[in-house]
């Protein structure tokens, strides 16, 4: 199966809940990725599937951080809010001063077999951290806070993570077909 990536972080996650057999975008070969123009992640998701389709299962997915303060920004634009390394600070400016953090990371999966398409969802709830925090994770996750650790400080948040939620219901799926 192919997973529309070549982040190494999603791709560790897919391959620790998912197992074996998982290839990137680079190890098959793929080497463009299609523009994430969809209105939401499930656009998005089902974008890079089909993009990725090579007569092999693709699985695909697209994040976004949800911050209630900032009218569910970033959202479906996270990977776009700003250039890489400069997205979190970007946050935390614009949330200075701000009391209410509350947010949320939701993951859209996207299966496509040719045939099939399904997609899966999973949520995490936390809060904005008021400063980076952590070596673990990679994007957002060490501004995330989850019951007063980022996700970066914690060292196995795929027992926790919103792309775990949506995995799992992915795997449930796999098994029955």
């Amino acid at each position: 199966m192919i997973a529309a990536t070549n982040n190494p972080g999603k791709l560790r996650e897919i391959r620790e809940i998912l197992g074996g057999g998982i290839i990137s975008l680079s190890e098959a070969g793929i080497v463009s990725e299609p523009v994430e123009d969809g209105l939401t992640l499930r656009d998005n998701a089902y974008i890079k599937a089909k993009a990725a389709f090579r007569n092999v299962p693709v699985i695909a997915d697209d994040s976004g951080l949800f911050i209630a303060a900032l009218d569910g920004a970033p959202g479906v634009n996270s990977a776009r809010f700003d250039v890489p390394g400069k997205r979190r600070g970007k946050v935390l400016k614009l949330l200075e001063g701000v009391t209410e953090r509350a947010a949320y990371f939701e993951t859209v999966i996207c299966y496509f077999d040719g045939v099939n398409t399904e997609f899966f969802t999973g949520r995490l709830d936390g809060v904005i951290a008021h400063e980076n925090r952590g070596e673990f994770g990679f994007g957002y996750d060490s501004i995330f806070e989850v019951d007063g650790l980022t996700l970066a400080e914690i060292p196995d948040k795929n027992k926790i993570s919103h792309r775990k939620k949506a995995l799992e219901k992915l795997k449930e799926y796999l098994e029955k077909l």
